[in-house]
Order: structure tokens, then C-alpha cells, then sequence
């Protein structure tokens, strides 16, 4: 039986590029369910268009081998690269983006036009995924943020960066835990009194563009409900923007994820 090849870049937890056999659906089935690795929790992915090619990447050779079992069952996966990967890809070859549940539910984001009004001085949350994992506190509206992080010569930065605005209202959460000092953080690994810290700080110093909330970003731990707008493929040279649909929208068109996440 012949199968269709197809390139997949892991972008959480770990970091990847890897051909499979499997559709994007049974990828994330076998990735969270059917491997005999153990992972339980979220996963994100993006496919990659088959034909995209860099020498930094032995990708003509892999394809090459994917060739399915004895038995007729497809490739399901052939890792070709595990370092640097975003660095060195092309944006215009990511087709597709899919958020899983631990479950292993799947929704299907497509690439879109970034076009959000943003109020000025607010604070925002980030979670950088990949390559860097740390969520932060910036004045940056979402495409500054990004152009921020892959700055030449950034001490914190890299040269592409996938990264998410993570729903937090700061004034809010100040005003409940002035109210109620036991108010627990909106994130389950960050302590509240730390979150009311960096805020204060932030506030106390307006010319201050970035602090760090969490030197590592668990996107496992943090709602796909809080996910603010979608996701941003950032660089020097441009971002490649994939919106989120509203929660009522993936209520009715995509239950079993709603569910999960």
C-alpha cells in the first residue's frame, strides 16, 4: 500500500523535524498513545511542506527510507534533525499547525493575517515554546515581542522564535490578591506572591521591556483556553501568524478538543 510522505516540526515538548507516513491525526495518536516512549501531555506541531529543502538538513536522503514495514503498516516517524531546527526553517513552508490535547484531540490552526488593535502600555504575557521556553511579562505588543527576542546580538534571544500571548489581565489579578492574599496564580508552577512581584516591578519601571516570570514555560500546565489571538512565528525578516478560532467556535465545530482543553 502506498502511503503519502509527509514532514512534521515538532515545536513541543521537544524539538524536532521528522518524516512520517502517518496523517496528522494518527502522528499525534502515536505520539502521545501509541509509542512505546512515554509522554503524557500537550503537543504541538507544524507540517511542513514536502518539498522544502535546506542543507542544513539531510531531508532527501530520510525520505528515501521512508518505506513501510514488512507487514504493510506505514513509517511512523524517522527523525532527521533534533538541533537547531527552527533556525533554520523556512516559514513559507509551514503549512499547518496542530494543537493536541493530552488526550490526543486535535485542532487544526491555518496560517492568517495578523490585524489586532493593542492598547499601549498594557502588560502582556508570552510563552516562548521554541527554541527558547520561558514565560514573560513585556510591554511589547505581540509582533514587537517577537522582534525583540530575535534581535542580533539579543543576551535572551535567537534568530526565529514560536511563541504565544497567554490571556493575564495584571490589574485584575492584582486588585484579587490584595483582596485575598490565599488568590492562587493563574499559572499552577508560578507562586502568586512572585506574579504580584514582577507586575510591581514592571509598573515601578516603565523603560523596562521584558521580565522573566518563569524560566521555563510548562505549556502542558497552561490552558489552551488562554491562549490570547494564536500563534507567532517570529524573525528578523518577517512572522508567520496562525489565529486561534473563538472557544464557541471550537465548542461547535471541534467538541472533543473543547473538552480537553
Amino acid at each position: 500500500m502506498a502511503y503519502k510522505n509527509r514532514l512534521y516540526q515538532i515545536l513541543y515538548p521537544n524539538q524536532a523535524l521528522v518524516a512520517s507516513q502517518l496523517s496528522p491525526e494518527e502522528f499525534a495518536r502515536h505520539y502521545l498513545i501509541g509509542s512505546i516512549r512515554h509522554y503524557s501531555g500537550k503537543l504541538v506541531f507544524a507540517e511542513i511542506d514536502v518539498g522544502f529543502r535546506h542543507p542544513y538538513f539531510n531531508i532527501e536522503e530520510n525520505l528515501q527510507q521512508m518505506v513501510p514495514h514488512a507487514d504493510g503498516t506505514p513509517k511512523r516517524t524517522k527523525f532527521i534533525c533534533s538541533y537547531r531546527v527552527m533556525e533554520h526553517m523556512d516559514f513559507n513552508a509551514i503549512q499547518k499547525l496542530f494543537l493536541v490535547t493530552s488526550e490526543a484531540q486535535v485542532l487544526e490552526l491555518l496560517p492568517g493575517s495578523y490585524d489586532k488593535a493593542h492598547q499601549p502600555g498594557f502588560l502582556r504575557t508570552y510563552a516562548e515554546v521554541a527554541p527558547l521556553s520561558m514565560l514573560v511579562m513585556s510591554p511589547f505588543t505581540f509582533p514587537e515581542f517577537g522582534r525583540f527576542v530575535t534581535e542580533p546580538g539579543q543576551a535572551k534571544g535567537c534568530p526565529k522564535l514560536f511563541y504565544t500571548q497567554i490571556d493575564l489581565n495584571v490589574d485584575e489579578f492584582l486588585s484579587a490578591f490584595e483582596s485575598n492574599p490565599f488568590t492562587q496564580a493563574p499559572f499552577p508552577f508560578l507562586h502568586p506572591s512572585k506574579l504580584r512581584d514582577a507586575i510591581l516591578s514592571m509598573k515601578a519601571s516603565p523603560e523596562k521591556k521584558t521580565k522573566g516570570l518563569s524560566l521555563f514555560c510548562p505549556l502542558d500546565q497552561i490552558s489552551f483556553k488562554r491562549i490570547r489571538h494564536g500563534f507567532m512565528f517570529a524573525s528578523q525578516d518577517g512572522f508567520k501568524f496562525f489565529p486561534m478560532p473563538s472557544l464557541k467556535e471550537i465548542e461547535a465545530k471541534n467538541f472533543k478538543f473543547w473538552q480537553g482543553m
